[in-house]
This record gives structure tokens, sequence and C-alpha cells, in this order.
């Protein structure tokens, strides 16, 4: 079984790297895909010059979702992995990665998070929602069957956030399982992990909305979440940890995401009425990179037409590149990556 590895980053360096020390330390034998947005902290130059880094993509867009895809259209292994630049696999993470596939063709499992005082331990969440069985996933730490993939049309790259549970739900609709594997772990790197409202409740009414329709389930369990949300910083503001403004200001995100969302996901639903539900994903674009390395060629890479990324399956026969340096400004995904693919 080949294993290709797509490791989607953006100012990530450092954290990067001990990422990348965990694959080659625990996956030896696996493609390793680096997705890198525009970071302009060097972590172009750090990946270039390692020697277990089989490609590097880079990409002009900020989002998680943009990078998972042109990593995934690099992707030539059987089964394809996601991990978060800022998690470290552990050393059973392989051998459980093939268990969970015997079972099912989409494997995930838990990530250890690092806080004050110890650490904390994701479980298995599924939920009932509209008659379907929803298996969450962690978007940083899953693995599929690539047609499985090729049935899920990759990510919605709609989505700046909450990627992972759109495509839950997605499988769910298309009847396909998850598997839980607690040997599947990886370890989080301390990082910011702020709260991003507006896109947290537009990304939850618009997967939602997509997937199911506006049945009253569904309406209903956006308002419980909501409401209890509020309730939660309404004690914070009370208590004193925070401003009366903050909870005014969040309110108003939270209602504009909801209706942005929920209007995005009717045009979706009916843009795209296939059981994938995915009228953003892999197929519907071929600008997602601006230049792509193939490391294991160890050379310079050409410049290229915009044509050789006709497919999204097609092997990397060259690599082509736009610049040399690492582009844009100093800000990481923090709240559009970070927070990503939590119970938002």
């Amino acid at each position: 079984m080949n294993i290709s590895v797509v490791v989607p980053t953006l100012n990530g360096r450092d954290r990067l790297s001990a990422g990348l020390d965990a694959l080659a330390a625990h996956v030896p034998d696996a493609e390793v895909i680096v997705a890198n947005g525009p970071s302009a902290d060097g972590t172009t130059g750090m990946v270039r010059e390692r020697n277990d880094v089989d490609i590097l993509v880079e990409i002009s867009e900020r989002t998680v979702n943009v990078a998972r895809n042109a990593g995934l259209e690099l992707a030539s292994g059987e089964v394809v992995a996601f991990v978060d630049f800022f998690n470290r696999v552990s050393s059973d993470w392989l051998a459980s990665l093939r268990a969970g596939l015997e079972s099912a063709p989409v494997v995930t499992g838990p990530a250890h998070r690092e806080v004050k005082g110890g650490h904390t331990t994701e479980t298995q969440e599924v939920e009932q929602i509209a008659g379907h069985e929803v298996d969450y996933f962690n978007g940083g730490n899953v693995a599929f069957q690539i047609d499985i993939l090729e049935q899920l049309d990759g990510f919605d790259e709609y989505l700046v956030t909450g990627g992972a549970r759109d495509a839950a739900h997605r499988l769910a609709q298309m009847g396909i399982d998850v598997a839980w594997e607690p040997g599947m772990c990886v370890t989080q790197e301390p990082g910011e992990d702020p709260n991003d409202w507006g896109w947290k409740y537009r990304a939850l009414a618009y997967r939602a909305v997509k997937s199911h329709g506006l049945r009253p389930t569904v309406l209903r369990r956006l308002v419980s979440q909501a409401t209890g949300d509020a309730m939660s910083v309404a004690k914070d503001v009370l208590s004193g940890d925070a401003a009366p403004t903050t909870w005014f200001g969040n309110g108003r995100d939270i209602v504009t995401g909801f209706s942005t969302g929920m209007s995005d996901g009717l045009v979706a639903r009916a843009r795209d009425r296939t059981p994938c539900r995915n009228p953003n994903g892999v197929s519907t674009r071929e600008d997602r990179a601006v230049a792509r390395y193939d490391l294991r060629e160890r050379r310079e890479p050409d410049i290229a037409s915009n044509a050789w990324y006709s497919s999204w399956k097609r092997p990397l026969m060259h690599s082509i590149r736009s610049s040399d340096s690492d582009a844009g400004n100093h800000h990481s995904y923090s709240r559009v990556h970070e927070c990503d693919d939590t119970a938002t």
C-alpha cells in the first residue's frame, strides 16, 4: 500500500520542521507533499533543503482547504493522508492507519494537545443529523483511500474553516464509513488558537444547509449551538473576563455569519445536486499552484504554462516556479487554519 502524506502549512516553519521530523522517523517510505501558503518565514528554503520531502507546492491563497486540494492534486499514493503542520505523528500512527483501513476506507485518530498543566486528548465524535450518522474526523490527522477522495472531489474551498466537518457530512450522505483508531494519534505543538465567530457560524450554516437543506432539525441544531455559545460569552461578561462590547460584537458576527452561510449553502446545494455536494472541489479549478518543486530530482524548476495543470490526477512530470522567495505577510493561518475542524 503506497501512502502519500499532504502537509498544508503557512508561516509555521519551526513547527512544520518538527512535524516533518516525525514523519521521517515513523513513516519513512511515504510520499511527503508540503503545500505551502504565502509564507514569509523561510518555510520554502527550509523545506527545499530537506531530504525527506518529495514535493513542495506553493500556493497564493491562505486557506487550508485550498492547500489540501493543491497537495491532493499531486499525490500518487493509493492512500492519501492529511497531517497539519503543527502535528507530530506517533510511532504507532502508520500501523494504526493500516489497521483502520481494513474496516473502512477512511480512518482518523485523536490529537493530544498540550495545555497548561498537562494535555487533552480528543475522543471519537459521532452525531445523528437529518437521519444520517455523521462520523467526524480531525482534518489534520486523517487518511483516505484515493477513490474516496475522488468521489468527494477533495475539500470544499469555499470554507475557510470547518472543511473536514463538511467532508464528514458528505461522507455520511454517501454512506461511507470512517474508522476511529486510538493508536493513530498525533501530538499538536502549542500555538495560537483564536476564535473567528463570524466564520465559525458561516461555515456551520453553509455545510448544514448544503448537505441537508433547510430542515427543522437542522435549524434547531444551528440555533441551539448559537444559544450555547452566547450563554458562554455572557457568563464571561458577568464574571468580568470579557467586555460587554465583546458580547455584542460576537453576536453581530454570529448573525452575519449565519445569514451568509445559509444563503451560500442553498446556492451550493442547487449548484451540485450529486451526492458529493462539492461545487468548489478539486475539479473546479486549475490555478491553485504558483510553483511546484519535485525535490526528488533536486533540480531547479522550469517555468511552464498553467496548461500543465489540466488534470488533477496527472503525475508530477516537472516543476514550475514563479518565485524563489517566500512572499506574503507575516500572519499564519491562525484562526482560519488552527481552529479548522473543531466542533464548529
